[in-house]
């Protein structure tokens, strides 16, 4: 454990402000033995002289390319495009093993670089659960969007909240009209999250899982004026919604929120848009008569970035505190995988 070096990178996404590791878990790493290196990062939600405080060392933003070769890089979203040859592990999620655009790129610049990725989405335990996980805030900001969207008060740009503040404008009015709302993938973290949300809205929203997928009535699903996916899908499915369904005279539907961003791989349950929103334009008009408007922002945890970071540190501090072991193998072997699957060559990994 002496010889583990975690170095935390800056996030070149401007609008991603969580961390994997919170202050308070960085002091608890440290005093396990490890090192632990923390960028400077403009918008990480906790300051850098808390990490200090914790007995981190200090480096500048996107300094990781030339950390020791031995040290595993961690961080949360995509990579910046350059440097082109990755030697590291680096510790984040990927997207990249579902046939996503850019998947053959970034797993390419590992095998050049003779790096890994130990790609969070597939740290699991002996039984496939995952360990650690942005699932149940995804999920929760993703129905409060949908909600705020369909009663008209939903403001752009987004910007970062509370839970407090953001169910404060959540709660029901006594003007609001009642409206139908669809959890799919209900019983999932992210599905129990958007269940919640719903709750506080103070709207009682239908769930479905496995048992109303395998058996889709697309009717009941376009009767519902909100829906929410948060089916996260590893094997190829039928879609649940198809370009015909929004041209359906049976539509109701007003508002889509797909929590899940599957865009462009083939296991994309809702093949019906091409590209995210995003914070500065959440909400994109899918048709205009009767209208139906969707909303799919790949990082929603971002938007309450204190509490989502703290879950998931929480989750994620005991499988650093036991790096290397079984589900870092699981890791590593998926990674393999992957490329062997995408036909690339792998050169020499130092790091197995």
């Amino acid at each position: 454990m002496s010889e583990l070096h975690l170095w935390l990178r800056h996030e070149p996404r401007t609008t991603e402000r969580r961390t994997p590791v919170v202050p308070s878990d960085a002091r608890r790493l440290v005093g396990s033995g490890l090192v632990l290196t923390v960028e400077e990062s403009p918008q990480r939600i906790f300051p850098l002289e808390e990490y200090e405080a914790a007995g981190c060392r200090r480096a500048p933003a996107g300094s990781w390319a030339s950390a020791p070769r031995d040290a595993v890089i961690l961080g949360l979203k995509e990579l910046p495009d350059e440097p082109a040859a990755l030697p590291h592990r680096h510790v984040f999620f990927g997207h990249a093993y579902k046939q996503q655009p850019g998947a053959a790129e970034l797993l390419g610049r590992f095998a050049a670089g003779g790096g890994a990725l130990l790609d969070l989405e597939y740290l699991v335990d002996d039984e496939g659960r995952r360990l650690a996980a942005f699932g149940h805030w995804a999920g929760y900001l993703g129905a409060a969007l949908a909600v705020l969207r369909h009663r008209n008060r939903l403001t752009a740009p987004l910007t970062p909240t509370t839970k407090d503040e953001l169910d404060a404008v959540l709660r029901p009015d006594a003007g609001d009209e009642e409206f139908t709302a669809l959890v799919i993938g209900a019983l999932g973290r992210s599905g129990r999250g958007a269940w919640t949300a719903f709750r506080t809205a103070g709207v009682a929203a239908t769930r479905w899982d496995l048992a109303e997928t395998r058996d889709l009535d697309r009717r009941a699903l376009l009767g519902h004026d909100v829906l929410v996916n948060a089916v996260l899908a590893t094997t190829l499915v039928p879609p649940f919604l198809r370009e015909e369904d929004l041209d359906s005279p049976a539509r109701r539907l007003r508002t889509l929120c797909d929590v899940t961003c599957d865009v462009g791989s083939p296991f994309n349950v809702l093949p019906v848009y091409d590209r995210t929103t995003d914070w500065t334009e959440p909400v994109r008009r899918l048709r205009e008569e009767p209208p139906l408007d969707l909303i799919a922002i790949d990082n929603l945890p971002s938007l309450l970035p204190r509490e989502s970071s703290a879950d998931f540190s929480a989750a994620l501090l005991p499988q650093l505190l036991a790096f290397g072991t079984g589900a870092w193998a699981r890791c590593l072997d998926r990674f393999h995988q992957a490329c062997r699957e995408l036909g690339i060559a792998e050169g020499e990994f130092r790091h197995d």
